[in-house]
């Protein structure tokens, strides 16, 4: 090899170290939010409250759009995310009203 392709080959690895080490974050966060969401969705249940709360939704999705735009991150893409993770929440808030 190189001495190019040696640092390319270096650099690639400190990229997907930091990459696997960033996608450890995501899961462990995404579970720790779903610990507080089914929380609050035994809680809805319990009160007879309807799971979806679509002004609520609504502000945390434009909350989110901000602050996706606040770090260079596609702002759409930060909304079909929220909507993604929003969508499970609701239909795991359904379950416990069952």
């Amino acid at each position: 090899m190189t001495d190019d392709v040696t640092r390319a080959a270096a650099l690639l690895k400190e990229h997907r170290d930091s990459i696997d080490r960033l996608d450890a974050i995501l899961v462990y966060t995404l579970a720790e939010r779903f610990k507080h969401t089914q929380s609050v969705g035994r809680l809805k249940a319990e009160h007879h409250l309807p799971p979806a709360d679509p002004a609520r939704e609504a502000t945390q999705i434009a909350r989110l759009e901000t602050l996706a735009k606040e770090a260079d991150l596609d702002p759409e893409f930060a909304r079909k995310f929220l909507n993604f993770v929003i969508s499970e929440v609701i239909r795991n808030h359904e379950t416990f009203q069952k």
